[in-house]
């Protein structure tokens, strides 16, 4: 981990901040799809309602936040309720020092102790790759031991182009017939000391 790095919960307060190292990412790139920054509210009530059942961490060293890992559901039918779609921002300035790995880390920590099973990520993708988007967050996962499991062509619009959609997935525990409920992250936070 980098050093002096801390990784802990994130809090309402910290949305101003986390919204500062998003906004670029909607702005300048096609790593998200979404076109607007969001309201410094609407991104907070984003995050609380991720942190009512879900890790929402951050990143910070001597009192500045780096960047921000969370989870969500993948999907809102029970059945799936073993599965969480992963999203890691990482601010544009600071890449490729080691913060991204240590949230990541954390969060499958995290998930782990809940009782999650699959991790899966939706991630923008270039064919060919261009200045709005690299496929370095590909190559980040499978270094993370996620593996491509599927692509959605021409599904996205920005910047006046077509972006693919990639899906990776990445299995944290056995898939038995003996399934235990899925924790609330708030149960096990205290023992991952967060």
């Amino acid at each position: 981990m980098e050093k002096d790095l801390i990784i802990r919960c994130a809090r309402r307060e910290d949305a101003g901040s986390l919204l500062e190292i998003y906004a670029p990412y909607v702005e300048k790139t096609a790593i998200t799809f979404e076109y607007e920054v969001p309201a410094k509210e609407e991104f907070a009530a984003r995050m609380e309602k991720v942190m009512e059942k879900y890790p929402y961490l951050v990143a910070e060293r001597d009192g500045e936040i780096l960047g921000y890992a969370y989870a969500s559901p993948f999907h809102s039918r029970a059945a799936y309720g073993w599965c969480v779609e992963t999203s890691i921002y990482v601010d544009m300035e600071k890449r490729s020092g080691g913060i991204g790995g240590a949230l990541y880390n954390r969060l499958e920590e995290a998930l782990k102790a809940q009782g999650i099973l699959n991790l899966n990520a939706c991630i923008g993708f270039a064919d060919p790759e261009d200045e709005y988007l690299k496929n370095d967050s590909v190559s980040f996962h499978a270094h993370f031991g996620y593996s491509m499991v599927g692509r959605f062509h021409r599904c996205g619009w920005k910047f006046g182009r077509w972006y693919d959609m990639v899906w990776m997935e990445k299995m944290l525990g056995d898939h038995g017939t003996d399934v235990k409920p899925v924790k609330r992250f708030d149960e096990v936070r205290a023992e991952l000391k967060l």
